[in-house]
Parts: structure tokens; C-alpha cells; sequence
């Protein structure tokens, strides 16, 4: 039986799948979870000044069993701010600094990746979101310490694998019913797009497939989801442009439930993405009936059982091309019947799978000394 803990948790990022996990496991724990939340924007100075102001925030870390913060700020901040009086600390990470692409017009800040090397020293529990993550973290963790002249800190890397465990991120499936039957491709077919309208979400190779298919002959709808944080997303402009009346959605869905809505009436969703550590909008869209397409790389392989990865992943943008054209003119085989078992399979994410494992954690890290 789990002992009830009063856990803090400090999300510097509220937004896209940090609010969603932020907001999925304050609502499933047993333990009574706070959560003190930053906007999703200007994620760099998040990482360098979130913890002064959680330093204000909270009048006193000491009546906390234990805390929770996220990757996009600096534990090891706060920590020391705090002093003597701080809770035993978890760290989740979505993604990690050392191994994020740089935007193209962007050039690369090592700090943050120090931010997130000192922010997993000074918690007592790292989490990632996947197995991809955890091994491509710690296989950039030795080339990341050797780019110091000299004094390289090794040392740490043993330090923080000795306390890093993999739980997938729960999802809440309350409005993404589970298809009961077979859906038949409709003669005109609804793409979806459900991802961060950014570079690393890769939209060019996207539009790409689209335009390819496009040029055989073949017609379809398309619904843009996904948050923007950008000021003028040239491709999605383009697009816009380009496609016109066939995007029925150009936007964010602000509520859960209109963007469930769309994901009912999908038929295929596609990432194209060079970053994904674990792919939270694939797992929804599958789960809702959609036929995915995403790249054999990154997290795909692993969320994808081994079974599907014929049919469902593509090695590179032509190669999609190909596999948009085989489904179009109706020449997959059996694919319908392996889209059912694989939404099946996607209740292996939900909440109600994973919780336990975060709930026994934070049991085990609240028993900790206060004074590690």
C-alpha cells in the first residue's frame, strides 16, 4: 500500500508534452501533488533563470516530501539557493541539450548542456521518457565532457547512470475513444499533422511526401495541428497557400476534446520528425485509428512493436512517398487489421499502465534523507 507524500512539482515549461504529463500525473497519483507552473516560452531563459524565480515562489521547500522539476531549468539553481532545508528532487526529462539539433540559424550554446548535466548531478532520481533517450544521452555524455580542455569530469557519468531509470510518459486516452472496428480509407483521405509547427519536427520533408503524391494524381485533406511558437512558420505559409480549401484545420486545437475530434476523422499520421524522444502525438493518433508513417529512427522503433515496423516506418522521404501511394491505391496488405492491433497495443502508454511506477518512485524518493 503506498503511503500518501506531498510532492512539489515545478514545471518551467507548461506546454505541449511537458503540460500534458505535468497536468496527467498530478490528476492520477495517489500523492498529493502541487504543481507550480512558468508559460511555454523563451525556453532558454527558462533554463537560465526559472529556479530564482521558484526560489520566491514557494515560501518554504521544507514541508514538501519531495520534488519534481523538468529538464528546461537548473536544479542544481535552485538547490543551492535553497540551502539545507530541500526536499529529496526527481528530474524528468523530455529531452536533453546535448543531443537537441540546433535551429539552422542558431548556433550551438554548450551551456544548456552543462545545465542539464549539473541539474541530473544534483537530483537524487533522473527519469527519462524512453530507452532511445537514456542511450542517446548517455552515448553524447563522454564526447560532451571531453570538449573541455582539460580537468574532464567522468566521473559524472557513472554518477547520474546509477540513478537514472526509463517510464514512458502516461497518456490519457479520456477523449481518444479506441476504434472497435476496422475503418475503410475514405476516397478522399485526411492527413494529419499533430506536431510543434519547428525545424526539428522536420515540416519540409513532410510537405514533400504530400507534394509527391499530390503530382500522381492523388487527392486528400489535410488538418495542421500543433502548436506554433514561431512568428511566421514559412512552410506552414506556403502550404497554406499551396493546398488551400484541401487544409480543413490550420491551428492549434485548443481543447482536448476538438483535437481527439480530428484524430477520429484521420486516417493517416505522419511524422517526419529529426528529433522525437518519445512521440506522445503518434501514440494518440494511433490510439485514435490513424495509420502512422514515421521515420525508422529516433523513438518510432521503440514505440512501434517490431511486428509493424515493415508496414509503418520509412527510411527516408521517397520512401514515404511510396508508402502514401501503396495505401491510396488500396495496394496495402492488410493494413487496416494491423492498424486495429496497433491501437490495441498503444493502451501499453496510458495512465492507468504507468502510474503505479511513478506513484512507487516518489514513495522510494520521499523516504530518502532530506540532507543527500
Amino acid at each position: 500500500m503506498i503511503k500518501k507524500k506531498k510532492i512539489l512539482f515545478l514545471e518551467s515549461f507548461y506546454g505541449g508534452s511537458h503540460k500534458d504529463f505535468a497536468d496527467g500525473l498530478v490528476s492520477e497519483s495517489q500523492h498529493k501533488i502541487e504543481l507550480v507552473t512558468l508559460p511555454a516560452r523563451f525556453w532558454k531563459w527558462r533554463m537560465r533563470g526559472a529556479a530564482l524565480y521558484f526560489f520566491k515562489k514557494i515560501k518554504s521547500f521544507s514541508e514538501y516530501d519531495g520534488l519534481i522539476v523538468t529538464d528546461l531549468m537548473s536544479l542544481a539553481d535552485l538547490k543551492a539557493l535553497s540551502g539545507t532545508a530541500f526536499p529529496p528532487s526527481v528530474v524528468y526529462l523530455h529531452e536533453n541539450q546535448l543531443t537537441y539539433p540546433t535551429a539552422p540559424d542558431e548556433s550551438v550554446d554548450y551551456q544548456f548542456g552543462f545545465t542539464n548535466l549539473t541539474t541530473t548531478l544534483a537530483a537524487e532520481k533522473v527519469i527519462f521518457n524512453s530507452h532511445t533517450h537514456y542511450n542517446a544521452f548517455f552515448s553524447a555524455l563522454p564526447g560532451f565532457l571531453n570538449m573541455m580542455p582539460e580537468y574532464h569530469p567522468k566521473w559524472a557519468i557513472k554518477e547520474i547512470q546509477d540513478k537514472s531509470d526509463v517510464i514512458y510518459p502516461g497518456i490519457s486516452y479520456s477523449d481518444c475513444r479506441l476504434k472497435k472496428k476496422n475503418k475503410n480509407i475514405k476516397k478522399t483521405p485526411l492527413i494529419i499533422w499533430n506536431h510543434r509547427w519547428e525545424f526539428d519536427k522536420n515540416p519540409q520533408d513532410f510537405f514533400y511526401a504530400l507534394d509527391r503524391v499530390s503530382e500522381k494524381g492523388f487527392d486528400f485533406k489535410i488538418a495542421l495541428l500543433g502548436e506554433n511558437f514561431q512568428i511566421k512558420p514559412k512552410e506552414f505559409i506556403a502550404a497554406k497557400e499551396r493546398y488551400g480549401d484541401r487544409i480543413i484545420v490550420y491551428g492549434y486545437a485548443e481543447s482536448k476534446s476538438d483535437y481527439a475530434k480530428w484524430l477520429s476523422k484521420g486516417d493517416v499520421v505522419i511524422s517526419t520528425a529529426i528529433q522525437e524522444n518519445f512521440g506522445i502525438s503518434i501514440v494518440e493518433a494511433v490510439r485514435a485509428g490513424c495509420i502512422p508513417f514515421v521515420p525508422d529512427r529516433l523513438s518510432y522503433p521503440e514505440i512501434i512493436p517490431d511486428d509493424y515496423h515493415k508496414d509503418f516506418l520509412f527510411t527516408d522521404r521517397d520512401n514515404l512517398v511510396d508508402k502514401l501511394i501503396k495505401l491510396f491505391s488500396k495496394t496495402s496488405d492488410g493494413i487496416k487489421e494491423k492498424v486495429c492491433e496497433l491501437s490495441r497495443h498503444m493502451e501499453t502508454f496510458s495512465w492507468e499502465n504507468s502510474i503505479k511506477d511513478y506513484d512507487e518512485m516518489l514513495e522510494e524518493l520521499s523516504s530518502r534523507s532530506r540532507n543527500l
